[in-house]
């Protein structure tokens, strides 16, 4: 047995322990349902160790993920559903099923042919368990609005459906900017919710076609954006005022000053 198959053993007996009657009592009460999000929670702590480009970090988050996926095997392997090995028989015989150009005889002209041949091996998957299948199917509705948007988005244009320029993009953009200029004044607020909507549909879409995913962009626009306030925050702080005080005139002048800064 190699050194990961000794590890990866030894953290499967260390969660069966926790889960006996002689483990954890808080791990004993766990249900897959109870511990849902932490999934989602360590899957975003393992984007920020990307992001923060710590290896020690990423090391540490791919772990806590890995957790999530032992844990979950283990409470649906006492319930007899299945165990960790079916889980990893699962996705290996995807991943063989799913790469015929690299494990069969299929030849692709690229990654983007790649990416259809897996959507098109997914809708034969489907239609041989005689389950009803989409262009759609799969993106998880627990996404970040943002994010599901970019991955439908995605989907749909690789099948097709997508604009042909950035400029037609940028005239649909442009035009629910109109649209939610009507509804403002219109005084309807449905309709000023969808058109809201519809526009942020829009902008996730430009981000998309010219290569970049909103979700980043936006996460970055934040950051970036309570940087500069915290900035603002600690001139005011020295020159002894008030926040709430002061006038927006003055706020924006201290706004302006930080940006300077970064220049």
């Amino acid at each position: 047995m190699s050194e990961s198959e000794n590890q990866l053993e030894r953290l499967l007996e260390i969660m069966r322990r926790l889960r006996s009657p002689e483990g954890c009592p808080w791990d004993q009460k766990q249900s897959s349902d109870s511990i849902k999000m932490y999934a989602i929670e360590e899957a975003y702590e393992l984007v920020e160790a990307i992001e923060n480009g710590s290896v020690s970090e990423l090391e540490e988050e791919l772990g806590d993920l890995l957790l999530q996926v032992v844990f979950h095997a283990q409470i649906q392997s006492e319930a007899g559903l299945f165990d960790f090995e079916d889980v990893a028989r699962g996705i290996s015989e995807k991943l063989v099923r799913r790469h015929p150009h690299v494990f069969g005889h299929t030849a692709v002209s690229g990654a983007d042919e790649v990416l259809t041949n897996w959507d098109a091996i997914k809708r034969v998957e489907k239609a041989e368990k005689g389950e009803a299948s989409s262009i759609l199917e799969g993106v998880p509705r627990a996404l970040p609005s943002l994010q599901r948007a970019h991955e439908v988005q995605k989907r749909a244009a690789r099948a097709g459906f997508d604009w042909a320029t950035s400029e037609d993009v940028s005239a649909k953009l442009e035009e629910e900017i109109t649209e939610v200029r009507e509804a403002i004044q219109s005084g309807n607020e449905d309709a000023l919710k969808e058109e809201l909507g519809d526009l942020l549909f829009s902008c996730v879409n430009m981000c998309r076609f010219l290569g970049f995913n909103a979700e980043d962009l936006l996460r970055a626009n934040v950051e970036k954006f309570e940087r500069r306030f915290r900035s603002v925050e600690q001139r005011v702080l020295v020159q002894g005022t008030e926040f709430s005080d002061l006038s927006i005139d003055v706020l924006d002048s201290h706004w302006e000053a930080v940006k300077g800064t970064e220049i």
